[in-house]
């Protein structure tokens, strides 16, 4: 219903309720949400929701990162051990996960009140910039930590492209696809995805897309948006708990850094950038 919450409430379920570790719930997560995404993307193509020139450019830059994402995620297996990297995962995904929370809730309280929202919008050389450093940093995080596919991406469409919720929605689950079927391929390379839980849970989540699908223009997605930021900061909370103690904070100050950055960089373009001269021809 809201494109957003299946990879950030999905592994921390699968880690703090199944007792999951940490790298195999993440790959495991990515490659049902591929499969789940790609669903959903479809049915939102089918219904006209797809931006499909911001999906290319955001693509370019999300699934490199993400492959890269999964592979420093592998070769810090490799220095660090198992447990190490458990506790280091455990960690940044809690860090992600918190600010992940706020962003929705900001999202739901101030963003949807304060931007004037568009349908559709010619797509300039700023717009392909800004695509390709949100797909890139989004796709990291992605690769490294599942969560962002959907929450992250869906509120800097909309605060830095103003698209309305539909083709918000419908652009960032088709772009998800994408980007999640390159790094859940990755993570299969590297052994840790559990094939059998995969199966398992896409006898729900399936049946769930295409049902909340439909349902996306007819539920109020403030009030989703508000439960679904709250529940995010929660499993934020419940994670860090597990992780190290020093690498949660310096990760959720990353993240909150780096998402301000990005939400920031079309005002500051647009307040800084050259103004065509007062008698030029502006047509």
């Amino acid at each position: 219903m809201t494109g957003m919450g299946g990879g950030a409430l999905m592994t921390p379920l699968l880690i703090l309720f199944f007792g999951v570790s940490p790298t195999t719930a993440i790959g495991t997560d990515i490659l049902y949400a591929a499969i789940t995404k790609t669903v959903g993307g479809w049915r939102h193509y089918r219904l006209g929701t797809v931006n499909l020139g911001l999906v290319k450019w955001l693509a370019a830059g999300s699934v490199p990162a993400a492959i890269f994402g999964v592979q420093v995620v592998a070769e810090l297996q490799k220095r660090l051990g198992e447990d190490k990297l458990d506790s280091l995962v455990y960690a940044v995904l809690g860090g992600t996960l918190l600010m992940v929370g706020i962003i929705t809730l900001l999202r739901a309280f101030i963003l949807a009140k304060t931007i004037s929202e568009r349908d559709d919008f010619v797509i300039e050389r700023r717009h392909k910039v800004a695509a390709l450093i949100i797909g890139a940093t989004t796709g990291f995080v992605i690769g490294v930590t599942s969560a962002g596919s959907g929450t992250v991406i869906a509120v800097l469409l909309i605060a830095v492209y103003r698209l309305t919720p539909k083709h918000v929605v419908g652009t960032d689950v088709f772009h998800a696809a994408i980007v999640l079927w390159a790094a859940g391929l990755a993570h299969f390379g590297h052994g840790n995805v559990d094939l059998g839980l995969v199966g398992n849970i896409l006898l729900g989540s399936v049946p769930g897309v295409v049902v909340g699908t439909a349902l996306t223009e007819k539920v109020p997605q403030d009030k989703l948006r508000i439960a679904l930021g709250i529940v995010l900061f929660a499993s934020g909370i419940a994670t860090i708990q597990k992780g190290d103690p020093l690498v949660w904070p310096i990760a959720a100050a990353v993240a909150g850094i780096g998402f301000t950055l990005i939400l920031m960089a079309p005002r500051w373009f647009a307040k800084y950038r050259p103004k065509p001269d007062a008698g030029s021809d502006t047509s």
